[in-house]
């Protein structure tokens, strides 16, 4: 991929795009643009003061005005390949590399966040008893590739140089991230995989990407997502204890699925008028009392939906021809109400194709394909709606990948020995 032209686009759109191309020229171009070698004044860090569990982000995220976490605007997924034999040498020279990382900076959306996780294949291949299912297809409606590399690394950052620089670091094409020297790097442990994949959040960003093919310029103006209204309310996400595995060699892990989509954003918002797309997000009371607002900023930290608006969800297909998308998902909440996912999923145009890579954080997979399956609806189908006709967004969004890994907690996610 070349690198975009900066006269051509705006600047969180350029540096977007110099995420998505990676490597040392882009990175170079991205410290051009902010003027500072050191990645524009990113703080470092001590990797003492990062937290026991690698997926605990929250207490380093801010929040938005009405209360819910802010995820990081920039986004990597680095897939790893494994070249050696796993043995304690090898462990060593992987913790050494992301401890460097964990000076290079600080544990903050202004520094690095970061998570490392291991596939079914790398169980495998190690000869270990596999602590998570292959992935598969969930509902009747795919057929997705499936992620087949040994690890994966989601970089996140609201600074694009970070996410660039940090992968670049691990990998060995880079000595002095923020200005700190690499004690040890993953050359000689693991390799690149396909495919590498990128995204980002905000509000105004997938309104930035209206020149792209298939994204109209109906996609509202300060929407954080290419759908048009905003998610990860706190209400509706998982606690992240509710995630952590509670017992066994992986306590204080967790598990991630990431599932990656393309949307069909045209007929999402040229086909349909507001009240609709407000209704299959959310419900349709959502729709028929104006809850929602332009872009979701009605609902404050919550959408509502947990309660009468889920169990009512049969009796909406079949009276009101429709059903929301969070309204369906509600239905596979714990008894007391409680999400069981964490999602930390973002927009992307990989491939110049416009998506969502969905990452769901939960205690075990298995959890994961409840929620989904419930989100999928097919339950529903022939109860007043169709298999992906006014059933929730499923006639607007396609899964094209999946993927399934172990989140060890941090004082063992080094290489895990054979």
């Amino acid at each position: 991929m070349e690198l975009p032209d900066p006269d051509e686009t705006s600047r969180r759109d350029y540096l977007r795009s110099l995420v998505a191309v990676g490597g040392t020229a882009a990175l170079s171009a991205c410290l051009d643009l902010t003027g500072d070698e050191s990645g524009s004044g990113v703080p470092t860090g001590d990797p003492v003061e990062r937290p026991a569990r690698q997926h605990a982000w929250n207490d380093a995220l801010g929040t938005d005005d009405d209360g819910n976490p802010r995820p990081p605007e920039h986004h990597v997924l680095v897939p790893l390949s494994l070249t050696t034999t796993p043995d304690a040498d090898a462990s060593d020279t992987v913790e050494a590399a992301f401890q460097s990382l964990e000076r290079a900076y600080a544990h903050d959306p202004a520094g690095l966040l970061f998570t490392v996780g291991y596939s079914p294949a790398y169980f495998a291949q190690v000869s270990s008893e596999k602590p998570i299912p292959a992935p598969e297809a969930i509902t009747t409606l795919e057929s997705p590739e499936f992620d087949e590399f040994d690890a994966v690394v989601h970089f996140a950052s609201d600074k694009a140089a970070v996410v660039m620089e940090a992968e670049q670091a691990l990998l060995g094409e880079t000595d002095e991230p923020n200005g700190v020297e690499m004690d040890a790097t993953l050359e000689g442990v693991f390799e690149r995989a396909e495919p590498r994949r990128t995204g980002f959040v905000g509000p105004g960003l997938p309104a930035e990407h209206t020149g792209l093919d298939g994204v109209p310029d109906s996609v509202p103006e300060e929407a954080p997502f290419f759908m048009g209204f905003r998610s990860g309310f706190a209400e509706s996400q998982a606690p992240e204890e509710r995630v952590t595995i509670q017992d066994g060699p992986y306590a204080g892990g967790t598990t991630m699925h990431v599932e990656s989509l393309t949307l069909q954003l045209q007929t999402w918002f040229e086909q349909d008028n507001h009240f609709q797309r407000v209704s299959k997000i959310y419900s349709p009371e959502h729709g028929e009392e104006e809850l929602a607002g332009d872009v979701g900023e009605k609902l404050g930290t919550s959408t509502g939906v947990a309660g009468e608006i889920a169990e009512r969800t049969e009796q909406d297909a079949r009276e009101r021809g429709m059903v929301g998308h969070a309204q369906k998902a509600a239905r596979a909440r714990d008894d007391n109400g409680t999400p069981p996912l964490l999602r930390r999923d973002f927009n992307t145009v990989d491939n110049e194709v416009p998506g969502v890579h969905f990452l769901s954080l939960q205690r075990s997979i298995d959890e994961f394909v409840r929620v989904r399956q419930a989100m999928a609806g097919e339950d529903l189908a022939g109860e007043g709606v169709g298999q992906r006709l006014n059933n929730g967004i499923l006639q607007y969004i396609f899964v094209r990948r999946r993927g399934n890994f172990l989140l060890p907690p941090r004082e063992d996610r080094a290489l895990l020995e054979a």
